[in-house]
């Protein structure tokens, strides 16, 4: 098998939830064994990307201490992780031309895979798709994916005039990769949701040696 070349990626990570499970507040800030959920995101992502961005609404200063750009959604009143990837897309055309692809992942996933850029361009490329996405468990995770700069406009039209919310329907419409990680001994792709889930975390953190 020829070995895929990975193009340059930027990432962008997700933090629009409002942790209403959690009482509010951001939950990439909540802390599993003494660092916090979001600089165990960057430690696992930024090695693999070309550059990093945080999607976040609001003062975008609670982030500073990250070192990251912090763009916020685009279209207006559209909450949600298809807003976040639409703002990071305009972001990539206005300040990376040349860029075909962003990677997207939760802000709130500390154990992401080590080799998920290079997985998903991969599938990508063999299958010849437009999408990518990430899936475990039986179970995709279509907000941990790669994007296509080239579909933009076709996601705003979406957004705005269809008011589509959900990402499957709308990767529906293209040829999607989907790539599967093995979650054992843990899922790569675990968030954390609720209170439980970061005591969880904190068990998994030993697991993964972090």
């Amino acid at each position: 098998m020829v070995k895929t070349e990975i193009p340059p990626t930027p990432g962008v990570l997700l933090a629009g939830g409002l942790a209403r499970r959690m009482g509010g507040g951001d939950k990439p800030m909540r802390q599993i064994a003494g660092r916090t959920i979001l600089d165990r995101v960057i430690a696992r992502i930024q090695p693999q990307c070309d550059g990093l961005i945080l999607n976040a609404n609001g003062d975008p200063a609670r982030f500073a201490s990250f070192g990251l750009p912090v763009i916020a959604d685009t279209v207006k009143d559209f909450p949600g992780p298809l807003a976040g990837i639409l703002a990071a897309l305009d972001w990539a055309a206005a300040n990376r031309p040349g860029v075909e692809f962003i990677l997207s992942a939760a802000a709130d996933c500390p154990f992401l895979p080590r080799d998920l850029v290079a997985r998903l361009h991969c599938a990508r490329d063999e299958q010849d798709a437009q999408l990518a996405v990430a899936a475990s468990a039986g179970q995709s995770h279509p907000v941990i994916g790669l994007w296509s700069v080239a579909l933009r406009e076709e996601l705003r039209h979406a957004l705005v005039v269809e008011d589509m919310r959900k990402i499957d329907r709308w990767t529906a419409r293209y040829r999607l990769a989907t790539v599967t990680w093995p979650a054992e001994p843990l899922d790569p792709f675990f968030n954390a949701n609720t209170m439980d889930d970061i005591a969880a975390a904190e068990r998994l953190a030993e697991l993964d040696g972090n």
